[in-house]
């Protein structure tokens, strides 16, 4: 059992409370970069060296003249320009700025003369113009919007709406020559800087009064009281009088400096050949108030002082410039550096810290801190009845509410170690974790490894609190929590919880919830599960080791990428839907927090103290920050659209116009900023191509949006931005742009490709048709070939052997008597071989040519050819027009009539010549059969009928059936002519079942 050393209870509490008193003391200021973030740009930077004026418009642009050029930086980059809206500078040479309310900027040049720069144009004034000749050493503009100019040959304005400059001198009580400065007082007074010395003139007078000294000055200053401050050749300054000083009262120089300038906070900064000095009340120079090279100055010579818009405060010097950004974080002043620096809340309305480097001291608002304990401390708790733990490596130290402090011995075997976390629980007893001792409770006066409990994990227990029902809760290494329940039992949580931290370095109570803070991130437990917290952008919350839920419901982190302020709103979405990235506030060394968040201890590293400020530790100094009074930036920026660039060139974009992009452009960038000088880095955008995108995009890193594959047509590019402080400008900017098509996009080209695609299908189509037209053919030939074969083999054999037989029977039957009965039954015999032979040869001409419906000529001319083969005449076949198939049934019996004809005409007009025309015409089709032979007698002609035979009138009627027109022309020995004539709508077929399906059908119902 480890042994416990009660030192004596110390109960003169009066003592400490003494000694502490007699050290506290009036906090001193702080050093000047303790209170400012400074930044200072070079030529290695791109910046410009030598700047002599600054200026600033209502657009946000930050001017800098320098004698190699005009610059602007929208906080991003220095750029160089030669040109202002689009109009270029009289001369590089630039010395005189100034920029006024309604946008214009007014360029004042070494050589002499002056530009006023407007969107509309721009307007060159010189000595033509009234202007003084020389160097333009200062431009102002009066409340009235009169312009002032201070120049090498004199002083001169103009007045509002004038077009020539008034010079004032010797007539007006002025030097005739080098003006150096124009100041207008607050209660109106102007004031002349010159070589012959300070004049002023108060509102109403029409003559310029000397004041005193009498010499020359060069650069004047107001301060908040209303004292004029004058600057002489030799860098004196003196306060000036407008009535002669006296011997009793003398005049003499007051600070030296080559420039003295009061921010718009009444702070007054003295520039000096080496450095910058921001003076303090009391009038006493002091070197932590000074910024010179040595601490990162630029360069030498501080010659120009400006505060912008958002109280930044811009020097430049020979070599560069500097700004200075006020700090929103308050970084405690202690009389000696900290090492790992410790705070807890004190007794005493006050905060705790201590160091692994001093004792532990005491800080409140409005007093330095004094020694409250001696030693180091490495952890503490401050428990909820008021006692005050506190532990090193020499033990630990239990301060009672009454003031009662009670000194404890370690266990045994951990003398030395330090205390890594300790928390009281609800009895009172002390849990306590040793770094490389492992975990202890002192209950009853007994120190009691894990607290006489199994179940905790095997590693160091980091951090420990207690939850609202008194249970303990331990973070540990490896990615485990362990929880001690009120009736003893251990329980522990890690991945399949949901735990994914790493190391825990923080657990903070909510409510009937715990937060956990860690080397991966931070999560809550609840409803027996942790739910990671994510935020926007991909952001983790890592390294996390304090955690602080103020009473209204917003979280604060302060993690490994500086402190997090997370609004209640977004803590209420996200317990809704764990889904939901929360929306937060970064403060890092940006906002003057000098290092990060602590990953092993002492812990937590954040604290919500009894002032109200939160007050966090890095691993060298203890900062605070008021969350009820956050310096914020009020001023959304102005957004500028800066330019577009297609295939490598660059376009301007101009306001209110379309730009017009060239024809085809698929692809461009557009170049975009936001004029927000404090945190550039911490300015957000949100862009739309209207078209394109369906909703606003936030781009990481570069100002410029990125777009391929567009089409011709009309676009609208919008974007915003937000500063530092989430402040929108709800404005934004826009562009207009058009892309042009070219031919091949336009409407006409499409309509020509489909016209081309119809033209290639009709062609691909014709081209089927006519291959399956010659397939068919080949086939229809290739079948009637072998029909004409069978025939002839028919005819050559079977028919052939046919009639020798029958003339062999012929020859016997004349052997016979006349007469007789057999010869009379062998004549009938041999008449119906005849007759079967007749029969045979017309079957033979039937296979010969059978009606196709793929092909009216070829069937008929097939047809024709196998009756000539039989018969002394020749035959022709012609085909006229285009030729289209028929409506089916036209076909058939159109078929039927020719055969016929050319049959009746083989057969019986003992013709010479045969000839059949089928003409396809347009609007017609056209059957021709005609011959040379003997013809028909003419009643048989009119009467289109010869007894007992029915040939001619089958034709007509079928002529009829199918609506055509049938002609037969006949003289004896001239020949016979037979026409069928049919209108083409009722002739051919049309493709598709359309038109020709409903003929079709027409004809089969008629039929």
């Amino acid at each position: 059992m480890a042994a416990l050393i009660f030192a004596p209870r110390v109960r003169c509490l009066a003592g400490l409370l003494l000694a502490f008193h007699l050290h506290c003391a009036a906090m001193p200021a702080a050093p000047l970069l303790s209170d400012y973030t400074h930044d200072a740009w070079g030529t290695l930077q791109s910046a410009p060296a030598d700047v002599r004026k600054f200026a600033q418009g209502p657009d946000g642009w930050l001017w800098l003249a320098t004698p190699t050029g005009l610059y602007r930086y929208d906080g991003f980059q220095f750029e160089r320009t030669d040109t202002v809206h689009g109009h270029r500078l009289h001369s590089t040479n630039v010395l005189g700025l100034a920029a006024t309310s309604d946008g214009a900027l007014w360029v004042g040049y070494q050589l002499g003369g002056i530009t006023v720069f407007r969107k509309d144009g721009a307007r060159t004034y010189m000595e033509s113009e009234g202007l003084p000749a020389g160097a333009v050493f200062h431009i102002e503009v009066a409340r009235d919007g009169t312009v002032w100019v201070a120049a090498r040959d004199g002083l001169a304005y103009l007045a509002p709406g004038a077009r020539r400059f008034q010079r004032l001198a010797g007539n007006a009580g002025l030097p005739e020559r080098r003006i150096y400065q124009i100041l207008f007082a607050r209660d109106g007074t102007q004031w002349i800087g010159s070589n012959g010395g300070a004049f002023f003139r108060r509102p109403g007078d029409t003559r310029y009064t000397q004041a005193w000294p009498r010499s020359e000055l060069m650069a004047l200053a107001e301060g908040p009281d209303g004292t004029i401050w004058g600057a002489d050749g030799k860098n004196d300054y003196y306060r000036l009088r407008t009535t002669a000083p006296t011997a009793a009262d003398p005049q003499r120089p007051i600070l030296q400096g080559t420039g003295m300038h009061f921010d718009r906070q009444g702070n007054q900064w003295l520039m000096q050949n080496d450095g910058l000095e921001r003076r303090q009340p009391d009038g006493a120079a002091h070197p932590e108030q000074r910024l010179t090279r040595q601490q990162g100055l630029s360069g030498p010579m501080p010659q120009t002082f400006f505060q912008d818009r958002e109280n930044n405060i811009w020097i430049g010097t020979a070599a560069g410039l500097d700004r200075l950004r006020r700090n929103r974080i308050e970084t405690l002043q202690v009389p000696h550096q900290l090492e790992n620096p410790a705070i807890v809340p004190g007794p005493d309305q006050d905060v705790w810290v201590g160091s692994y480097a001093d004792d532990v001291r005491s800080y409140a608002a409005g007093r330095a801190g004094a020694v409250v304990q001696r030693g180091r401390l490495s952890a503490s708790h401050r428990a909820a009845d008021g006692t005050l733990w506190t532990g090193n490596d020499r033990g630990l130290t239990r301060r009672a509410a009454d003031g009662t402090v009670t000194t404890i011995a370690p266990p045994d075997g951990v003398a030395g170690l330090d205390p890594q976390a300790i928390v009281q629980d609800r009895a009172g007893a002390l849990w306590v974790s040793f770094s490389g001792g492992g975990l202890f409770k002192l209950a009853q006066g007994r120190w009691l490894r894990d607290g006489g409990l199994s179940g905790f994990p095997h590693v160091l227990a980091t951090s420990m609190a207690l939850d609202s029902k008194g249970a303990v809760w331990l973070g540990h290494a490896r990615n485990q929590v362990s929880l001690v329940d009120v009736d003893g039992t251990v329980r522990r949580f890690d991945e399949r919880q949901g735990l994914r931290l790493g190391t825990v370095l923080h657990l903070g109570p909510d409510g009937d919830t715990m937060w956990a803070g860690g080397e991966s991130g931070t999560a809550l437990y609840r409803d027996g599960r942790f739910a990671t917290l994510h935020g926007r952008g991909g952001e983790t919350f890592r390294g996390v080791s304090g955690i602080v839920r103020l009473p209204g419901g917003a979280l604060w982190l302060h993690g490994a990428d500086g402190i997090f302020h997370i609004p209640t709103a977004e803590i209420q979405a996200w317990l809704a839907d764990p889904a939901h990235a929360v929306d937060y506030e970064r403060f890092d060394a940006r906002d003057g927090l000098q290092g990060r968040a602590p990953q092993f201890r002492p812990l937590p590293s954040l604290l919500h103290g009894p002032d109200g400020q939160l007050w966090a530790s890095t691993v060298s100094s203890v900062a605070r920050l008021d969350p009820a009074d956050i310096r914020r930036n009020p001023l959304p920026p102005p957004v500028a659209i800066r330019g577009v660039k297609v295939h490598g060139r660059d376009y301007p974009a101009s306001e209110g116009a379309v730009l017009q992009l060239p024809q085809g452009t698929d692809s461009l960038e557009i170049a975009f900023t936001a004029l927000s000088l404090s945190m550039p880095d911490r300015v957000r955008f949100r862009y739309r191509l209207e078209g394109v995108d369906p909703d606003w995009q936030e781009p990481s890193g570069r100002r410029a949006a990125h777009y391929t594959n567009l089409a011709p047509g009309s676009y609208r590019f919008r974007v915003s931005a937000a500063n530092e402080d989430g402040v929108w400008n709800r404005q934004g900017a826009s562009l207009a742009l058009h892309i042009a098509p070219t031919f091949v996009q336009t409407p006409w080209f499409k309509l020509l490709l489909g016209v081309l695609a119809a033209l290639l299908l009709s062609a691909a189509y014709v081209l089927r048709i006519r291959v399956i037209k010659r397939s068919m053919k080949a086939r229809l030939a290739e079948r009637l070939a072998e029909r004409s074969r069978i025939a002839r083999a028919l005819h050559d054999t079977l028919l052939q052997s046919v009639q020798g037989l029958i003339m062999s029977f012929h020859a016997h039957v004349d052997l016979l008597p006349p007469g007789t009965r057999e010869r009379a039954r062998l004549d009938q015999t041999l008449n119906l071989a005849d007759q079967l032979l007749i029969e045979g040869r017309d079957q033979i001409l039937d296979l010969r040519a059978a009606a196709s419906p793929e092909e009216l000529g070829l069937a008929l001319k097939e047809f024709g050819k196998g009756l000539a083969e039989h018969r002394p005449h020749r035959f022709e076949a012609r085909v006229t027009g285009h030729v289209r198939p028929l409506q089916p049934r036209v076909h058939e019996e159109i078929y039927a009539i020719a055969r016929e004809a050319l049959f009746n005409a083989s057969r019986y007009a003992q013709a010479k010549n045969i000839v059949l025309e089928l003409e396809y015409g347009k609007r017609a089709f056209t059957l021709r059969v005609g011959d040379d032979g003997r013809g028909l007698a003419e009643a048989v002609a009119q009467a289109r009928q010869r007894p007992g035979h029915w040939g001619l009138v089958g034709m007509s009627e079928r002529a009829a059936c199918i609506g055509a027109d049938m002609h037969l022309a006949s003289q004896l020995d001239q020949g016979t002519r037979i026409e069928v004539t049919l209108a083409g709508a009722l002739a051919y077929a049309v493709e598709g079942g359309g038109r020709g399906g409903l003929l079709s059908r027409w004809w089969r119902r008629a039929a």
